[in-house]
């Protein structure tokens, strides 16, 4: 809406400024005072045409304003409805210093065995504790590094 507005008050604006300046452009000055007599007329109706233009850039720059102000509320509003329905859908990472082992024999891959060495060589700063201690290898770990975390 408010670029059709400044598109209907803007662009006459232009053309009138254009033409003006076109007109001052004589290639055959007969006088350098005729010549500044000209240029400064140009001056004048590019100044004139710029100052009713001024209020119609500074509303569009407004529309702008509120319409990037409400496009980032609902890109926030995305992403925390993506986290809502991420946890909402049983996908919550487990806490590998926390879980169960009937928790972690659910993880793919993992074992009974295997999950009482993740509960015994706890605590862990990060999920790759688990290949730095030697609990697990690195294809068994990738199996549930997306699915884990270290609290």
């Amino acid at each position: 809406m408010a670029s059709q507005r400044t598109a209907k008050f803007l662009y006459p604006g232009l053309i009138a400024v254009l033409a003006t300046a076109l007109a001052g452009c004589n290639l055959f000055t007969t006088s350098d005072s005729d010549q500044r007599t000209r240029d400064q007329k140009t001056r004048d109706e590019v100044a004139k045409a710029t100052e009713k233009a001024k209020p119609i850039l500074q509303e569009a720059g407004k529309d702008l304003q509120q319409a990037a102000k409400v496009a980032g509320e609902e890109a926030h509003a995305v992403a925390e409805g993506v986290k809502e329905g991420w946890e909402r859908g049983g996908q919550q990472a487990l806490d590998l210093n926390s879980a169960t082992e009937a928790q972690l024999v659910a993880l793919p891959g993992i074992t009974p065995r295997q999950a009482r060495r993740i509960i015994a060589a706890r605590p862990y700063h990060d999920t790759h504790d688990l290949v730095r201690k030697g609990v697990l290898n690195e294809d068994s770990y990738a199996k549930i590094r997306d699915v884990t975390t270290a609290k």
